[in-house]
């Protein structure tokens, strides 16, 4: 009785955890539009971006909405981007395996709070080559948390500060700001205070990684520009570290053992 009820707790909590993770997908897609247009993402209504007309609360629920209304809208008719329902969807199914990995803990809230952080950057970043300094600002207040949490081992989130983001740093300097962008150089040491310095040279790695075969596959398929957003992939080096980072390493380090 007592395992099947810890199981319909836990399926209780993942669900709500997803609905909320998709509502909070949906503020995203405010972010994502209305920052890099520095617009208010608090006071100004939503509207449609073609023939301004203003939102109805049933026009604003997640997910839904967007199907009811079959991607257009209600007034006009226009498209309404598939981003909206991919996005709340997405960030619904991160908090989720952040639950499958980290259960009820601290570490599951500081988590779900940088996966969404992680996933507005990354789109911002693809559209824009911009990262905007508040998401970068809330991680690294979710950093001094997980420090505050974690008080013996402050120093390993302290070098992670620097480990990653003071050699790109450097780089930024030499290059004078053509090999790697300001805003790619804070995430890097917002994070490495959330997640410590070897998980944050793993996340960089893994980042890079992803990045170089992806973006090679883009420019053979899409002719997309040499250019290269870090946001999305450094985005995704982290988010896979925070989860699985210490596994990785044990595995790595179990060659030399």
């Amino acid at each position: 009785m007592e395992k099947k009820q810890r199981m319909f707790y836990s399926i209780t909590f993942a669900v709500i955890l997803a609905l909320y993770g998709i509502i909070i997908g949906s503020f995203l897609n405010v972010c994502i539009y209305r920052l890099p247009k520095k617009e208010n993402i608090v006071t100004t209504r939503s509207h449609c971006m073609s023939c301004g007309y203003q939102l109805r609360w049933y026009d604003l629920i997640p997910l839904f909405s967007w199907l009811a209304l079959g991607g257009k809208c209600r007034r006009c008719q226009a498209k309404i981007s598939v981003q909206y329902p991919i996005v709340e969807a997405l960030n619904g199914v991160l908090y989720l395996i952040v639950y499958w990995r980290c259960g009820v803990s601290v570490e599951t809230l500081l988590y779900c709070l940088m996966a969404s952080a992680l996933l507005a950057l990354s789109v911002i970043d693809f559209r824009t080559f911009e990262i905007p300094v508040g998401f970068n600002i809330l991680i690294a207040g979710l950093g001094l948390v997980r420090v505050l949490t974690d008080l013996a081992n402050w120093r390993e989130y302290t070098i992670g500060f620097f480990v990653i983001s003071a050699p790109l740093y450097m780089i930024y300097i030499i290059t004078k700001g053509r090999g790697i962008g300001g805003g790619d150089i804070k995430l890097m040491a917002a994070s490495g205070l959330l997640l410590g310095w070897q998980c944050t040279i793993l996340s960089f790695i893994v980042g890079c990684v992803i990045g170089s075969v992806i973006h090679v596959v883009r420019m053979r398929m899409t002719k997309a520009d040499h250019v290269l957003a870090m946001g999305p992939y450094l985005s995704m080096g982290i988010y896979i570290c925070a989860l699985w980072g210490t596994q990785m390493l044990e595995w790595y380090l179990s060659f030399y053992r």
